[in-house]
């Protein structure tokens, strides 16, 4: 496939009405900063927009509960948000905003364009008005008794109690949130956009030209909207806040939010092209550009339904990409701004980042541990205790380990300088990590093109593993005992272990930007050695080359740090809203998942094993570690079932295994394979087992 001429990476606008917290930035922000620092490395034409979604009901919402107006909701937390970002190293090319003149005239214009041509038309429909406000009102604007499960402050577009998705007219006994009245219905003309014209052309475009290369929760969401039959979407609406409809018969109308947010990529683009004296045109319109929009699966439909069809409709290119994350749950339960069951980015910034002793370091360890868990293919959980192991398991004790005993030992053992290399006494050992080296600059940069970046990182730290693997096995300090004699031998493992931290900082820059450059320092080179072509060379810090005493990378976290902030988030969150005792809450159905070929099913191994030895996992309330025995091998299984079974009762059950799974680090132990479990109606896990005792290792069909 040819190389794109230029890449424009998007990550949703967040909406400007309050704090955002560390789900938002693992679902959509983090993954496309490591995808744009990579293409960057790469030295590839790359902008990257995003920018505060200030319209829709949510502002002026916002507003009322900290009694203000909505102008001053968006000025104060479009600055909160964008700091927060520049804080966790997040480095768009422009973080622009929606209140801007630009965006006003860029989507007024895109309305008109598609009116003009005759791809929109008009409804006249009945909506519920507040007669003592004298306005129409928003569903947000509307609170009613949910009919699925009876609580009676259900707003008009959700239930927060039950989760349910509404609409106004489903509300029982709906009142505003306004004035308290009940509200009229009354007629209204409004401007849709018929997405049903348009169905043969997502249905291709989607399913059958990117069926190989978008994600499946993706391609499962739209196939489920195309599959329902595309309905005419409202593209104005009633409202005095937001983008003036550009129609003299739609005064007092505005754009629908939805509908102008993600025009703000186009006009953020062409703010940042004045600002740099650039042509913005071709990052829309040139065919040779590939445009990646980063989201969380709640914006699915807008970015690979929605937003083509007006791209398409306008003349502008369309996304190649669409990569969506699933949600980041938080210590065992849903991250929820109405209970403070949350994180936010400014919280881990006060708390770590900005207090002594925090600082660059942690923000790449926040960075770490939310790739390491990132919800690429399902829903995903933060704990404390994890980000803790995250940090002290793997980024102090492999990666920082390997880089500071490599500069301690080569202080010690050759001057501080970088030895040369002795290649008559070179080994197998040596040619291995050389040959790892550049096998992992391969992986990665095949994993990030991909949009993996959960697995690329995992190969940044198996290298840094196999350093420290390389290095204990060549035991320099031991050898140094030798005297002269022994010295080439030392040389050659210094010298190749020196090399790697080298190609480390390359390799770990769209990860852990800030440690990258950390060792830059070190090693007291210029930043242009961080270029992607330089990676897998053996050849990056010359012999005889000084290079600045060793600085720990990373520090541990501590158990008082961890304890405080599970205390912290206990102690703040608030109870769900309760319903009525007597209209029980039914559990909705979860999602079916996207249909898959026999070609993909015939993919996973399946086989029969025998649980030999079962124990919990330090400092994991959910995990076991078990000791499967599958026939011709006994394997190493982590599975998250400690809540459902005690270890000792599980002994000598037989599972079935999914065999051929790659292998995951979890709390520092290697699981390989996955046991299958069925869940009850009241959440208990069971075995998926055989009906009689089988061999173990026998297939499973």
């Amino acid at each position: 496939m040819q190389e794109p001429k230029r890449y424009l990476i998007t990550a949703a606008l967040p909406y400007a009405n309050g704090l955002k917290h560390i789900g938002h930035l693992a679902g959509a922000y983090l993954p496309a900063d490591i995808y744009v620092r990579y293409l960057r490395a790469q030295k590839r034409d790359v902008v990257f927009v995003c920018g505060s979604d200030e319209h829709g009901t949510a502002i002026p919402i916002q507003a009322m509960k900290e009694g203000t107006t909505p102008q001053a909701i968006i000025d104060k937390y479009h600055e909160i948000i964008k700091q927060n970002f520049a804080d966790l190293s997040i480095s768009f090319d422009i973080y622009d905003r929606t209140s801007a003149p630009i965006h006003h005239e860029t989507s007024q214009e895109f309305f008109t364009a598609l009116q003009e041509a005759g791809e929109l038309e008009t409804r006249e429909t009945e909506q519920y008005f507040d007669e003592q406000a004298a306005t129409f009102l928003a569903d947000r604007y509307i609170k009613g008794t949910c009919p699925n499960c009876g609580f009676d402050g259900a707003f008009g577009d959700q239930c927060e109690k039950c989760g349910t998705a509404l609409s106004p007219d489903e509300l029982i006994n709906p009142v505003s949130t306004l004035s308290g009245s009940a509200p009229v219905k009354k007629k209204t003309t409004h401007w849709y956009l018929p997405l049903n014209r348009h169905e043969d052309f997502l249905r291709q475009w989607i399913l059958e030209e990117h069926k190989d290369d978008w994600r499946a929760n993706v391609l499962g969401q739209c196939k489920s909207w195309i599959d329902g039959g595309l309905q005419p979407r409202a593209v104005t609406r009633d409202l005095d806040w937001g983008i003036a409809v550009p129609l003299e018969e739609a005064k007092g109308k505005v754009l629908y939010v939805w509908f102008d947010a993600p025009i703000g990529y186009i006009s953020a683009t062409r703010t940042w092209a004045k600002q740099n004296d650039k042509d913005w045109k071709p990052y829309w319109y040139d065919k040779d550009t590939k445009l990646v929009h980063f989201i969380g699966k709640d914006n699915i439909v807008f970015h690979a339904i929605i937003f083509p069809v007006m791209l398409k409709l306008h003349g502008n290119i369309l996304p190649d990409n669409v990569p969506s994350n699933e949600f980041l749950n938080l210590e065992g339960d849903k991250m929820s701004t109405s209970r403070n069951w949350k994180l936010d980015m400014q919280d881990f910034i006060d708390d770590f980042v900005k207090k002594e002793n925090g600082g660059p370091q942690l923000v790449d360890a926040l960075r770490y541990y939310l790739t390491q868990i990132a919800p690429e293919t399902k829903d995903s959980e933060f704990t404390w205790k994890g980000f803790q192991d995250a940090v002290n398991s793997e980024l102090v004790a492999i990666f920082g380990n390997f880089v500071n005993r490599t500069f301690v030992l080569m202080h010690k053992l050759t001057n501080g300088k970088v030895p040369p290399v002795h290649a008559d006494i070179l080994d197998d050992k040596d040619r291995e990590l050389a040959a790892a080296i550049q096998a992992a600059k391969v992986k990665i940069e095949a994993l990030l093109e991909g949009y993996k970046f959960r697995e690329a990182q995992f190969e940044l730290i198996d290298l840094a593993r196999k350093g420290n693997r390389y290095m204990q096995e060549k035991e320099p300090w031991i050898k140094a005992k030798a005297g002269a004699s022994a010295q080439p031998e030392i040389d050659n493992c210094l010298h190749y272990c020196l090399q790697l931290c080298a190609n480390l900082a390359i390799l770990s820059n769209p990860f852990l930007p800030n440690t990258s450059r950390k060792m830059l320092h070190q090693m007291k080179v210029v930043d242009r050695m961080l270029d992607w072509e330089n990676a897998g060379s053996l050849k990056l810090l010359s012999v005889g080359y000084s290079l600045r005493a060793p600085e720990l990378l990373f520090r541990k976290i501590e158990d008082m740090e961890i304890q405080q902030q599970i205390e912290k988030l206990k102690s703040n969150s608030q109870p769900a809203p309760e319903a009525p005792a007597a209209v029980p809450a039914e559990q909705p159905a979860p999602p079916a998942k996207a249909t898959i070929q026999f070609d993909d099913f015939a993919k996973i191994e399946l086989k029969v094993g025998t649980i030999v030895t079962a124990e919990k996992v330090e400092k994991a309330d959910k995990l076991l570690k078990l000791s499967v025995d599958m026939g011709t091998e006994t394997r190493t299984i982590v599975s998250g079932i400690a809540l459902h079974f005690k270890p000792e009762d599980i002994i000598g059950q037989q599972v079935v295994v999914v065999a051929n799974l790659a292998p995951r680090k979890m709390r520092g132990i290697e699981s390989n394979g996955m046991i299958l479990m069925a869940e009850d109606k009241e959440g208990k896990l069971h075995f998926v087992q055989p009906g009689t005792q089988i061999n173990p290792g026998a297939g499973v069909s």
